[in-house]
């Protein structure tokens, strides 16, 4: 009873897991549950909350390019527990407790999502940075049906008082099962492959075609660098035309260049980055600093040129600590600029560097770019913003492979 309820709460972790992520299937942003208790008690829902994080990574589904989102890891997750929850009642109610065979394959069993976990918490820890709510719940309701299952087959494993003598010996245990043996075993991976198979083919099938939206979201009327403003970001020079704006103090655009690379799609790309950083300091197109030392880690990229890729990566690492000491002290950016690369403190502030950005800024004017960060064009073609995160993969793929406008896009 206690492997059926270590299985019941497997399943209502993986469960919330799902039902999150399907929930974003209409391209939109929506709440989601990170609680030790979802469903139950209110969690967070921000989308600095580890669930949030875990959720829009990489790592929270496969198949990514095949249909929009990828098919979420926690669906056959799901699918998993509940074959457990069908075993371990299997043997409560026909009272195969003392079947030894059947409580070995339990066991067996039982370790599919125990190394899921292990493989799991391992990237959310070192690749992300993170816990997740859900994620943790599974881990340890993983183990416990481990942990269960081997309490199961221990007990049926043990000898009977009596058994030697034949008296009081178990019938149960004595009669070979029905499928006993590597064909018990062979048969309930079978059955296991079926409750993951299916659900996740129906899945697939389901999941919405957005097909449509594919090179409708408008282009670039002037997409000319006629002032030198892009930063090359990669020498692969043999790839499809691409334009990314961004700020470097931008969590979302540091979310979505991991996406981007994790995804291997930006190999057959040819990038180059127009700044746009979301600081009025020196954006007059903000009504509002968003990222406070912005403007000034964007000239600091501009001024490196050649290591503009070391700016940005430091910048990426480092966005919270600037931004908070940007908004005590206006100057602070500056200062952790010149003490990280001292060979571009020089260029910091001078004419030359801040003509450059503002011709940045005239460049997004020109070709009516939205307020906002991250942006992607290829071959002047936008990656629709509902795109940028779960589904980049599968609209990416194919705004490379067809980058055209549609009649109806609008710039």
């Amino acid at each position: 009873m206690l492997f059926i309820l270590a299985a019941l709460a497997g399943a209502w972790f993986t469960g919330f897991a799902t039902a999150d992520f399907a929930s974003h299937l209409d391209r939109q942003v929506h709440d989601i549950h990170c609680a030790w208790a979802p469903g139950l008690v209110a969690g967070d829902a921000s989308a600095s909350s580890g669930c949030k994080v875990t959720m829009m990574s990489p790592y929270s589904s496969v198949l990514r390019t095949l249909v929009w989102g990828g098919l979420p890891i926690a669906l056959p997750g799901l699918a998993t527990f509940a074959f457990l929850v069908f075993r371990g009642l299997d043997l409560f109610l026909n009272r195969r407790e003392a079947d030894r065979d059947a409580a070995r394959f339990l066991v067996v069993a039982s370790i599919v999502p125990v190394l899921t976990s292990m493989v799991m918490g391992y990237i959310s820890l070192a690749e992300l940075g993170t816990t997740c709510k859900l994620c943790v719940g599974t881990y340890i309701s993983s183990a416990a049906c481990l942990a269960f299952a081997i309490g199961v087959w221990r007990s049926a494993s043990a000898p009977v008082l009596g058994e030697d003598i034949g008296i009081g010996a178990d019938p149960v245990a004595d009669v070979p099962a029905a499928g006993s043996g590597m064909m018990g075993i062979l048969v309930g991976f079978a059955t296991l492959g079926g409750f993951v198979a299916v659900p996740s083919l129906v899945y697939m099938i389901l999941a919405p075609d957005f097909s449509d939206f594919t090179g409708a979201c408008g282009s670039l009327p002037a997409p000319e660098d006629k002032f030198g403003v892009m930063i090359a970001l990669d020498e692969n020079t043999s790839g499809t035309e691409a334009i990314e704006v961004f700020d470097p103090l931008c969590p979302s655009c540091k979310a979505f260049e991991e996406r981007l690379e994790a995804s291997g799609l930006d190999r057959q790309l040819h990038r180059k980055a127009l700044l746009f950083p979301l600081d009025q300091t020196c954006n007059w197109n903000v009504g509002a600093t968003l990222h406070a030392g912005a403007c000034t880690v964007s000239e600091a990229v501009l001024c490196a040129e050649g290591k503009a890729d070391a700016v940005i990566d430091w910048a990426f690492a480092n966005q919270e600590a600037i931004r908070v000491a940007s908004e005590a002290d206006p100057a602070a950016a500056a200062k952790m600029v010149s003490a990280r690369f001292p060979e571009l403190a020089a260029c910091l502030g001078t004419p030359a560097v801040k003509t450059k950005l503002n011709r940045s800024l005239k460049w997004a004017v020109a070709n009516h770019l939205p307020v906002l960060t991250p942006q992607l064009y290829v071959a002047g073609v936008k990656l629709c913003d509902e795109d940028t995160d779960l589904g980049m993969d599968w609209a990416l793929s194919r705004l490379i492979a067809n980058p055209k406008v549609k009649a109806e896009a609008t710039p």
